[in-house]
C-alpha cells in the first residue's frame, strides 16, 4: 500500500473495559468510525491510544485488531519507543508482522542529555530502519517527555534511509517555523506533519503538509475537510473549520495536558462514538465540571446537533 502522509493521520484512542483491559468490540467500532471520516492513515499505540501504558503483547494485539478491521483500506502507523535499541528493533519486527506499515519513533530517555550527541538518535533510528518500514521522526516538547532536536541532529536524522517524515510537536510556532526552514534546505523531501494540537490550522499556513495528532481522534471529518479546503485554496472555508476545530481542541488539550486522553474519551462518549471512558491508572477520570465543559463545547462547535439529527 502506498504511504500517503499528506492529510490527517488521527492518533486513535483505545477503549478499555472497567478493569482497564482492551475492549475489542468497542475498538473495532471506533476504528470503523474514524476510518470512515477520510483520514490518509491511522496512528496506533501512540500516546492517545494508551501506548505508554500498554505491554508489548497488548500493543501487538491492538495492531492485529486494527489491521483486521481495516483490511488494507488504510495504512497503520505504529507508535514505537525503545527504551533501548535492541528492544526497539524487536518491537519493530513484531509490529511489522502484526500489520504496521510505518513507525512513529518516539523520543527516548537516552536523548535527554544536553548537548545531545547526534550519533545516539541516529544509530537508534538506523537500527529500526533496517526492519524495512518507513520511519516518522518525532520532535516532542520536553514537558511531555520529549526532546527538541538541534539543527545538526535534525539534518543527521533526515539523512537516514527510510526516514520519510517528521512529526513536529513542540507546541511552539517559532520552533515549528525553524524546522520548516531546515527541511527546505535538505537534499531530499521530508514530509512535515504537525503534532501541535494548539495551532492545527495555523500549522498548514506555516508549512505543514499533514497532521498526525491526538486531536485527530475526534472532529476527524472536520479536520479532513479543513485540510482539503486549504489545499484547494478555499481559505475562508479552511479558516472557519480551523476555528471550530481549535475551539474544541483548546478544551481537550487544556492544562494539565496529561488529562487530554481522558477528555478525548469523554467527548467521544458524549457523541456516542464509544461507550466507556476508562483510562489506566495512574491516570484518573475527569471531574463532572470538566465533563460539563466538554458537553457545552461540543454543542458550541455543532457536534451535538449533528448527533441529534
Amino acid at each position: 500500500m502506498a504511504l500517503n502522509l499528506e492529510g490527517l493521520i488521527p492518533a486513535t484512542v483505545l477503549p478499555l473495559t472497567a478493569d482497564a483491559e482492551i475492549d475489542e468490540p468497542q475498538l473495532r467500532r471506533y476504528i470503523r468510525w474514524v476510518s470512515d471520516q477520510g483520514p490518509v492513515a491511522l496512528a496506533i499505540n501512540a500516546d492517545t491510544g494508551e501506548g505508554p501504558h500498554l505491554t508489548h503483547r497488548e500493543k501487538v494485539h491492538v495492531i492485529e485488531i486494527v489491521a483486521d478491521e481495516l483490511n488494507g483500506t488504510l495504512p497503520i502507523v505504529a507508535g514505537l519507543g525503545g527504551p533501548f535499541t535492541r528492544q526497539a528493533v524487536e518491537q519493530a519486527r513484531d509490529f511489522k508482522a502484526a500489520g504496521a506499515e510505518a513507525f512513529l519513533v518516539f523520543p527516548i530517555s537516552a536523548y535527554l542529555s544536553a548537548p545531545l550527541n547526534p550519533l545516539v538518535p541516529v544509530r537508534y533510528h538506523q537500527a529500526i530502519a533496517e526492519v524495512g518500514l518507513p520511519l516518522i521522526l518525532f520532535q516532542l516538547q520536553p514537558a511531555l517527555g520529549g526532546v527538541n532536536y538541534d539543527q545538526e541532529t535534525l539534518r543527521a536524522l533526515a539523512s537516514i534511509d527510510g526516514v520519510v517524515a517528521i512529526k513536529e510537536a513542540s507546541f511552539d510556532a517559532r520552533r515549528f517555523l525553524d524546522l520548516v526552514r531546515v527541511l527546505e534546505e535538505l537534499p531530499r523531501p521530508i514530509t512535515l506533519l504537525t503534532g501541535n494540537d494548539n495551532f492545527i490550522f495555523e500549522s498548514f499556513v506555516l508549512g505543514a503538509q499533514g497532521a498526525l495528532i491526538g486531536f485527530g481522534a475526534i472532529m476527524t471529518r472536520e479536520q479532513v475537510r479543513m485540510i482539503e479546503a486549504w489545499r484547494a485554496g478555499r481559505i475562508d472555508e479552511a479558516k472557519e473549520l480551523g476555528r471550530r476545530v481549535q475551539r474544541l481542541a483548546d478544551v481537550v488539550v487544556a492544562p494539565p495536558v496529561g488529562d487530554y486522553r481522558a477528555r478525548m474519551k469523554e467527548a467521544l462518549a458524549i457523541l456516542g462514538v464509544i461507550d466507556t471512558t476508562y483510562v489506566r491508572e495512574p491516570l484518573l477520570p475527569i471531574s463532572d465540571a470538566e465533563r460539563d465543559i466538554l458537553r457545552s463545547t461540543l454543542a458550541d462547535v455543532g457536534l451535538l446537533e449533528m448527533v441529534a439529527t
